[in-house]
């Protein structure tokens, strides 16, 4: 169950990514966010009150607070470092956030067996060289690096966070809608200000007509973004936290697929060999 729920975690979290990439090419990065965090929450209030999740309130909520919090910043790093390049160092380096949740799977005493240890190291080169590291070429800025650790930092903690934020279903619905709202609050807060230092919260060209088009395509970014965490949290609680981590954080690979399916993007040969590996990786994870 770790392994299945854990990989559909990673197709979820690649997918989203995937879709945001594409539609940050025509809205800024904090409006997709928020809008597209804003649709997810609509229907996750829903499902609560449908499941009566209130009920499931209690002091972990503010786990999911904490990831509501901590997501933003670190999706905002990541586009910052993306911004500045180059993006073949950038991406990679953002999957490195899977130390954390590792790091505390192996400090509560998880002891993987030796195949599971094989399968970490493993897919986790596979996961840095399916993001296509440039391995030489332009300098790499300080600032990039630093951006980049501070979003790999972020996205390992959430993982972590919000595994703790429910040990119910109801309950999971409740977190990941709180999750969701903490997510509004300090992205929309973020967007504020930045709308008040000249930037644009619309597409230069279209305005409002392309976000009211796009919506379909920001409700699904924030509905598999809301599930990659529910998915997450049963494999984790179900699970070695080593395995379901590494496993959810194939992600790179996915997203590298659906480039290369949608956008006929070709694979470089490191991109390849990372996705090869990864997927040995998860086959010794799955079976160790």
């Amino acid at each position: 169950m770790t392994a299945l729920f854990a990989l559909a975690t990673s197709l979820l979290w690649g997918l989203a990514d995937f879709g945001g990439g594409l539609l940050t090419r025509r809205t800024p990065a904090l409006t997709v966010v928020v809008v597209s965090q804003a649709a997810a929450a609509v229907v996750l209030g829903g499902i609560v009150i449908a499941t009566g999740g209130w009920s499931e309130a209690g002091p972990h909520l503010w786990f999911a607070v904490a990831a509501g919090a901590v997501g933003p910043v670190a999706m905002l790093s990541f586009y910052k470092a993306l911004a500045l390049g180059p993006m073949g160092v950038v991406s990679p380096l953002g999957s490195l956030g899977v130390a954390v949740p590792v790091s505390i799977g192996i400090a509560v005493g998880e002891r993987p067996g030796l195949l599971q240890f094989a399968g970490v190291g493993v897919a986790l080169v596979g996961i840095v060289l399916a993001g296509g590291p440039q391995l030489r070429g332009a300098p790499v800025q300080r600032r990039a690096v630093l951006l980049t650790l501070v979003a790999a930092f972020g996205f390992g903690s959430v993982m972590s966070l919000i595994a703790e934020a429910s040990t119910t279903v109801t309950g999971l619905f409740l977190a990941l809608f709180v999750q969701r709202l903490t997510n509004i609050a300090v992205g929309g807060t973020a967007l504020y200000v930045s709308v008040r230092r000249g930037a644009r919260a619309l597409p230069e060209e279209g305005g409002v007509a392309v976000v009211l088009a796009a919506l379909p395509a920001l409700a699904f970014v924030g509905l598999a973004d809301v599930a990659a965490n529910g998915t997450y949290s049963i494999a984790a609680q179900h699970g070695p936290v080593t395995v379901a981590a590494v496993l959810a954080s194939l992600y790179p690979v996915v997203t590298a697929l659906a480039a290369r399916g949608v956008l006929k993007e070709r694979l470089r040969g490191v991109q390849a060999a990372g996705a090869g590996l990864a997927l040995v990786g998860t086959v010794l994870l799955a079976t160790g």
